[in-house]
């Protein structure tokens, strides 16, 4: 006769109710069932010194090893057991293994790629800047403890103007930024937190449900659905779990009154999806860790296009909310115990024989290479994160672009990178040639052709363009090639002879990736796109116009590799690049921002664009030298003075070799003399700052890495420290 031990962290079975269903059943099933804790484990003579119910009553018995394991207790209460239960394991087979917190199992579905599609995008917060990119993005967030159950702790926050609506259960209660904050870091000080988009089902009558899907393993060892049932939040509520005052219904009647004709084909839908992701979550548990799983309890929501999101799944669910359903989940129980006592062998052939499976197919690997006269880090920088939202990618480091970089990165790349993204940067005529020699790409982008080194190229912009077309002609001749359809110079590119397809990006000319609607926001921008037939409106946490089509490449390429938009949008919220248009709020409302990585006519164009386009009372441009511009450079500083003129700057500085051309054409326009500053000496420049910056300014500081201009930056967020 078979014999199963419920092992639980308590050593008293009457203060765990389910243990007298488990015995009930046992016994029914013709099966030996007792109750024990860890401490009572004898290894040397392998008894337990365990708890039998017999006549009515519990009672101490010693007995020999079971032959199975039902493990019943807190995975937190029995961690102080750990060696003692590992030491079980090695000799006796349990029937449920742990799949680890929310976290974990969002993270193992992300790696196994084959339900990623259904995972809502999530974040664990680990500070302030990270939860507001999120709900700049999405507008209303989900904050909850990454170890949370039964609907505890959960926070729903929406962004309203420049307050902030935070629900808690039935309670709404509106904050400012200040307070929010307060609220946020007083929580992270605590636990883990994790941030997430909400999506949510909502009833013709307006409330909010969602479904759970209980499956199990059966006497057979295969996976059933114990039920499958809706639960609705009570009036008021966005919370529906049981616990929290939601109630719940029977499924079919429920489908009937919301989906009408469409409730028989969902219904068959979240069976097929329930037992999917059972068997697939058990494959990942074989594959990972030489364990099966045997019973989860998976929530999920519907969006308006009945799409199914995974809001979480549980390892070891509570029983369904009816008493003869939580006899079957304890049927099931009992009957795939007895399964797994009988069948080892046939278990670990099954566990052998997945990981063998896992053996990765070799698979085309996406190479994408990224040139222009600018922009090639920034689009990067949101590709990666884009693609590292299911993959396992390569991505050159910021302004690694060398051909020197590129041989370290052929190097680098191995068989666990589903995809590589570079960048390579060129100065003269050869240099991509070399890059794509070393590593071929698939998949390319050309940001735009600019003055970047144009002195290098004997001033001739269609040079540029020739150098920069090394890459089309450098790479897979069958690939992907992304052009900026606004740029007027990428005329000059020579695609004439690809053989690939060609895909564009814009915001002021038709193209395969138009965004419109683009506007400044108070950390970023946002913009519309129409994506995978439908509008959606995107975020990006960098400032400018000219970043938007940065986010266009990455968008471009993410999309033909089958990114979903939201997979898309949520990787937008990117790690932006170094002074790259950072942001520094000094004292007195005092702004500074720091774009002093490159310099080049077009760039400061854009970089003014940003200082336009922020609040504030004066706007102060400090300018620095733009190298490599050779014969163009003094019509080219020209262009830049009338600009400065043109965007209604209040006071300009210009610092370095022959920049005073720059104040002096902007001088010629109307701007007052006494507002134009120049400087060849940081210190001298640094001591009228001291004077004439006040309350409310915001200055911008554009300039080179070469030229040092981040001195200035520094400088400012120190004299005029928060």
């Amino acid at each position: 006769m078979i014999t199963i031990g419920m092992l639980h962290h308590r050593k008293d079975p009457k203060t765990v109710i389910k243990s007298y269903a488990y015995a009930a059943v046992a016994r029914a099933e013709g099966i030996n069932f007792f109750f024990f804790s860890p401490g009572t484990v004898n290894f040397v003579n392998r008894t337990i010194r365990g708890q039998v119910y017999e006549n009515g009553n519990w009672r101490e018995r010693i007995m020999p090893f079971p032959d199975v394991i039902y493990n019943a207790g807190s995975p937190e209460k029995l961690i102080k057991s750990k060696e003692i239960i590992n030491k079980l394991k090695s000799s006796i087979p349990f029937t449920t293994n742990s799949i680890g917190n929310k976290w974990n199992i969002s993270e193992r579905l992300k790696e196994a790629k084959e339900f990623t599609n259904y995972l809502i995008p999530t974040e664990i917060i680990k500070d302030l800047e990270t939860f507001y990119k999120y709900i700049s993005s999405f507008h209303k967030v989900v904050f909850k403890p990454i170890d949370g159950r039964k609907g505890k702790g959960i926070y729903f926050i929406h962004k309203a103007d420049e307050k902030y609506e935070v629900r808690k259960d039935s309670v709404s209660t509106t904050y400012t930024k200040e307070q929010l904050n307060d609220i946020l870091l007083e929580k992270l000080s605590t636990e883990t937190f994790i941030v997430q988009p909400y999506i949510h089902s909502i009833t013709k009558s307006g409330q909010v449900f969602d479904f759970r899907l209980h499956v199990q393993k059966n006497g057979e060892g295969k996976w059933v659905i114990t039920t499958i049932y809706p639960r609705i939040a009570p009036s008021g509520s966005i919370i529906a779990n049981i616990n929290n005052g939601g109630y719940t219904n029977y499924l079919d009647p429920f489908l009937q009154q919301e989906f009408k004709e469409e409730a028989f084909n969902i219904k068959r839908m979240l069976e097929h999806f329930s037992l999917s992701l059972a068997n697939h979550l058990d494959e990942i548990q074989m594959m990972k860790y030489g364990e099966v799983i045997d019973e989860i309890g998976i929530d999920i929501g519907l969006d308006e296009n009945l799409k199914i999101w995974i809001y979480e799944v549980n390892w070891r669910p509570g029983c369904p909310p009816a008493f003869y359903l939580e006899l079957d989940v304890v049927v099931n129980s009992i009957r795939y115990a007895k399964f797994i006592a009988e069948n080892q062998a046939k278990i670990n052939n099954e566990i052998a024989e997945s990981k063998k499976n896992n053996r990765k197919e070799k698979v085309d690997l996406p190479i994408i290479a990224i040139t222009g006269s600018a922009g090639k880090t920034t689009s990067k920088a949101f590709l990666a994160s884009i693609l590292s939202k299911k993959w396992t990618i390569f991505e050159s480091k910021d302004y690694w672009n060398t051909t020197e970089h590129t041989k370290k990165h052929a190097a680098a790349i191995n068989d666990t990178h589903e995809a590589v993204v570079l960048e390579y940067g060129m100065a003269y005529p050869g240099v991509i040639t070399e890059h794509c020699s070393i590593i071929q790409p698939t998949i390319s982008i050309v940001t735009n052709i600019g003055l970047a080194h144009v002195g290098n190229f004997d001033s001739d912009i269609k040079k540029v363009a020739h150098a920069k077309s090394e890459l089309i002609h450098g790479m897979d001749q069958s690939g992907i090639l992304i052009l900026n359809k606004d740029d007027d110079n990428s005329k000059y590119l020579e695609t004439d002879q690809f053989k690939g397809k060609i895909m564009t990006v814009g915001i002021k000319s038709p193209a395969n990736y138009r965004a419109y609607d683009v506007k400044y926001e108070e950390n970023g921008m946002s913009f519309k796109i129409k994506l995978q037939r439908r509008e959606i409106t995107l975020f990006i946490p960098i400032l400018g116009e000219h970043h938007v089509y940065n986010a266009l490449n990455a968008i471009a390429v993410a999309d033909y590799l089958g990114f979903t938009p939201m997979e898309i949008k949520a990787g937008l919220i990117f790690r932006k690049p170094p002074r790259r248009l950072t942001i520094y709020n000094c004292r007195d409302n005092i702004t500074v921002i720091d774009d002093t990585v490159h310099s080049h006519p077009q760039g400061v164009r854009a970089a003014l664009d940003v200082l336009t386009n922020i609040r504030g009372n004066r706007k102060i441009a400090i300018i620095g030298q733009m190298r490599e511009l050779g014969d163009l450079r003094e019509q080219e500083y020209s262009k830049v003075g009338d600009y400065v003129h043109e965007k209604g700057i209040d006071i300009l500085i210009t610092y370095g070799f022959r920049t005073e051309e720059i104040g002096a054409e902007a001088l010629k326009k109307g701007f007052p003399a006494k507002n134009i500053y120049h400087y060849t000496n940081k210190d001298q420049m640094h001591e009228l700052l001291k004077k004439i910056v006040t309350k409310d300014d915001t200055i911008l500081v554009k300039g080179a890495s070469k030229t040092n201009m981040f001195d200035t930056v520094h400088f400012l967020d120190q004299f005029f420290k928060a």
